[in-house]
């Protein structure tokens, strides 16, 4: 399976701040602070620790995989700044990674051991989220794809096949478009359709997903401390096989939600008062007026001028 080789990669530091924060050398147990009030000052003890765990010295580190999100701003932030600083000081590569795949692939994993390591005759479907707070959810739908035996004659499960884009929305909303696409899947051929959702907000949400058609497992947990050993060398093994593809895995955040800064709105008029712009215009106004009244008074003057001198 696409996590059976823990050596693959001895000299890689896994760091994510999507939620909370986790670190782990890959082969080795990972360290999480679900706090979100402490883990990104216990960031940098954690990151010492997992590498002192593993019996290697920073130097020896000779690749970083760093959770991209999406996340909220803050938190996500102090791990990408946290890998984007190691791997300058210790040469290291960088690779980035999105915390949704890893989820789907997780799930796929789970549903391959479920049936014995043999390719399912339903099509099975991933809904990955993740917390964004404020009563929303970061969300992506995949379906899963199952590689070929290999010489063990297991079946494997290889990068999903994203369905629609990564987004963020009410789990309400996430539900209905999940139904239509649902929906829409169910013509293509004979096959059943399962849902599983996964990720953190799972249970937090959980009334919503009682309207999910072909609805499957619901599992609350992420694969990076929920898997155990094997959660980051799933998500290391993400990272690389993006990376073999020629995917260059750009450590910039996911944020996806807007900013919450505006363009401030024109001052208010105050007294019939329309600001300086308003003020300028009137002094301008008042000058022409001005110009005009002295222009029309030279012209009667002369006007008058003319008369006398005719008389």
């Amino acid at each position: 399976m696409v996590c059976e080789d823990p050596t693959a990669f001895p000299t890689t530091l896994v760091i994510d701040t999507s939620y909370g924060s986790t670190v782990s050398v890959v082969g080795e147990e990972p360290i999480h602070e679900a706090d979100s009030r402490l883990h990104v000052e216990r960031l940098q003890p954690n990151i010492a620790a997992a590498i002192e765990r593993a019996g290697l010295e920073p130097k020896d580190i000779a690749r970083i995989v760093v959770g991209t999100g999406p996340a909220p701003f803050t938190g996500l932030r102090a791990g990408i700044v946290a890998a984007k600083a190691l791997a300058f000081a210790l040469d290291a590569q960088l690779l980035g990674q999105d915390v949704l795949e890893p989820q789907a692939v997780w799930q796929a994993e789970r549903r391959l051991r479920a049936d014995g390591g043999v390719a399912a005759e339903y099509r099975h479907l991933v809904l990955a989220v993740n917390d964004a707070r404020r009563r929303q959810l970061y969300y992506r739908l995949y379906e899963s794809v199952i590689e070929p035996t290999d010489a063990s004659g297991l079946a494997k499960a290889g990068l999903p096949r994203p369905i629609g884009d990564m987004d963020i929305a009410y789990p309400n909303d996430i539900v209905e478009r999940t139904n239509a696409i649902v929906s829409d899947m169910l013509g293509e051929d004979d096959r059943p359709i399962v849902v599983d959702v996964i990720g953190h907000g799972v249970e937090k949400y959980a009334s919503a997903w009682l309207n999910l058609i072909r609805r499957g497992e619901l599992i609350d947990d992420s694969v990076l401390h929920g898997a155990g050993v094997e959660g980051p060398i799933l998500f290391a093994r993400t990272a690389e096989r993006h990376h073999v593809d020629g995917d260059e895995c750009p450590s910039e955040p996911l944020y996806l939600r807007r900013p919450d800064v505006s363009v401030p709105n024109p001052l208010k008029h105050v007294l019939n008062h329309g600001g300086a712009d308003r003020a300028g215009s009137d002094r301008a106004g008042s000058d022409r007026a001005g110009s005009d009244r002295a222009g029309a008074d030279h012209g009667a003057d002369r006007v008058a001028a003319e008369g006398e001198g005719g008389r």
